[in-house]
C-alpha cells in the first residue's frame, strides 16, 4: 500500500470508544450483551418464519433475510470491537481493515437494498391486493433478495479495488472500526478520486433506494387514506409502521456518516454504533412489537417446545 519514501505500513490502531481501562470493561460487558442479544433476536425471528408455515408469504420471506443480513451486519463490527477492549495494543492487520471495510461497505448496502424491496412488497400489498400474489411471486421474491446481495457486493468491490493509497507512518484510526472515509485521512497520496467514487456510490445507493421507497409510500398513504372504514386505515398503517421505524433508525444514521466529512468526533461513532450495532439489535424487537402474527408463531413455537420437553420427561 506504501510506496516511495514512506516506510511500508503493515498494521493500524483502532483507537476504539475509550482509553479508560475501566471504562473499556463495561463497554466490554455493554457490547457483549448488546451482540448476544442481536444473535438471540435473530435466529429467533429467522426459525420462526421458517418453521411457521402462517408466515410463509413474501413479507415475511424478506424479513427473515433481513434478519440474516443483521447477523452478518453485527459480526462484521462487534467481535473485533470486543477483542479490541480487551486488548492494550489495539491492533488490525491493513489487510484485516481493507477486508472489514468492504463488508462493512457491503453489509449496509444490502440493508438499504432489502429496506427498499421491504416498501416496494407493502406497496404491492396495500395498492394492489388483488394482484398481489401474482406481483410478488416466489421467484420474483428471490431475484429481489439475490439481486439486493449483487449489487451492493459489487459496489463495494468496485470501491475497493479503486483504492491506490500510499499510507502514512501515522497508523492511528479516530473509529472503532474500518470503514473506508477513516482511512482517507491516513494517505499520504490525493484520494479525490476514491472520495469522488465513495461519495458517488453513497448517493447513488441511498437516492435510488430511498427514492423506492419515497414513492411507494406516497402511493401507500394516498391508498390508505382512500379506505373508507377507520379499521381499515388502522390495519393498514399498522402493516407499514415497523418498517417506517426501520427504514429512519438506519437511513437516518448510515446517509450522515457516509456524508460527513470524517474527524473522529463523538457524533460520527454514535452514528456508526446506531446503524451497524444497535440496528440489528432493535430490527427484531421493532417488527415483532406490534405484529401480532409473528407474536403467535412464537407462542405456538414456545407450546410446541414445551409439549416436546414434556413427552420426553414421560
Amino acid at each position: 500500500m506504501a510506496s516511495g519514501n514512506h516506510s511500508r505500513i503493515t498494521e493500524f490502531i483502532l483507537l476504539g470508544l475509550s482509553a479508560d481501562p475501566h471504562v473499556q470493561a463495561l463497554l466490554f460487558v455493554l457490547f457483549l450483551m448488546i451482540y448476544l442479544l442481536t444473535l438471540l433476536g435473530n435466529l429467533l425471528i429467522i426459525l420462526v418464519i421458517h418453521t411457521d408455515s402462517n408466515l410463509h408469504t413474501p413479507m415475511y420471506f424478506f424479513l427473515s433475510h433481513l434478519s440474516f443480513q443483521d447477523l452478518f451486519y453485527s459480526s462484521v463490527t462487534v467481535p473485533k470491537l470486543l477483542e479490541n477492549l480487551l486488548s492494550q495494543r489495539k491492533a488490525i492487520s491493513v489487510e484485516g481493515c481493507l477486508a472489514q471495510v468492504f463488508f462493512v461497505f457491503a453489509t449496509t448496502g444490502i440493508e438499504a437494498c432489502l429496506l427498499s424491496v421491504m416498501a416496494y412488497d407493502r406497496y404491492a400489498a396495500i395498492c394492489h391486493p388483488l394482484l398481489y400474489g401474482q406481483v410478488m411471486s416466489k421467484q420474483l421474491c428471490e431475484r429481489l433478495v439475490w439481486g439486493s446481495w449483487v449489487v451492493a457486493f459489487l459496489d463495494a468491490l468496485m470501491n475497493i479495488l479503486a483504492l491506490n493509497m500510499d499510507f502514512c507512518d501515522v497508523q492511528t484510526i479516530h473509529h472503532y472500526s474500518c470503514e473506508l472515509p477513516s482511512l482517507f485521512p491516513l494517505s499520504c497520496s490525493d484520494v479525490s478520486t476514491n472520495s469522488a467514487m465513495l461519495l458517488c456510490s453513497a448517493l447513488l445507493h441511498a437516492i435510488g433506494t430511498c427514492l423506492l421507497i419515497f414513492f411507494s409510500y406516497v402511493r401507500i398513504v394516498s391508498t390508505i387514506l382512500s379506505i373508507g372504514s377507520t379499521s381499515g386505515r388502522s390495519k393498514a398503517f399498522s402493516t407499514c409502521s415497523s418498517h417506517l421505524t426501520a427504514v429512519s433508525l438506519f437511513y437516518g444514521s448510515a446517509i450522515f456518516r457516509y456524508l460527513m466529512p470524517t474527524s473522529g468526533s463523538p457524533l460520527e461513532l454514535i452514528l456508526s454504533i446506531q446503524y451497524s450495532v444497535i440496528t440489528p439489535l432493535v430490527n427484531p424487537l421493532i417488527y415483532s412489537w406490534k405484529n401480532k402474527e409473528v407474536k403467535a408463531a412464537l407462542r405456538r413455537m414456545t407450546i410446541k417446545y414445551l409439549q416436546c420437553l414434556s413427552t420426553e420427561e414421560i
